[in-house]
Order: structure tokens, then C-alpha cells, then sequence
């Protein structure tokens, strides 16, 4: 998976979170759902650039195409 997205069950209970914050990727994909553009997420959080915007977007499209058993 990509390198910045981490789960340390020390930093936000190891919810996955972009690496070197904590951002919880749920928080950023609210953000963009809500209909926020990658500009203003990174507004809002300013330790954010816009590979870790496309890094939260890769994990869910990831986790997206997990089949449920």
C-alpha cells in the first residue's frame, strides 16, 4: 500500500492516518465528500500536500475493491 497512509495503534487508536500527522484518512475523504477541493482540505490542514490527498484517495479505492467474505 502506499508509504503515507500508516496505522500505529499509538496515534489515533491505529486508525489509518496520512503518515507524520494525525489526519485520520476518514477525516480527508469526509472532507472531499462533502465536497471540498484537494486545495481547500489542504486549507483546512495545512501539514497536508497533494500527494497525501491522492494517498487517502488510493487507500480507499483500495479498500473499495476488497471483496467482503
Amino acid at each position: 500500500m502506499n508509504e503515507l497512509i500508516v496505522a500505529d495503534p499509538g496515534i489515533c487508536g491505529g486508525e489509518p492516518c496520512v503518515k507524520g500527522t494525525r489526519i485520520p484518512v476518514k477525516v480527508v475523504l469526509s472532507h472531499l465528500a462533502a465536497g471540498e477541493t484537494s486545495t481547500e482540505v489542504i486549507a483546512n490542514f495545512p501539514a497536508l500536500k497533494d500527494a497525501d490527498i491522492r494517498a487517502c484517495l488510493e487507500f480507499a479505492s483500495y479498500l473499495a475493491a476488497e471483496r467482503v467474505a
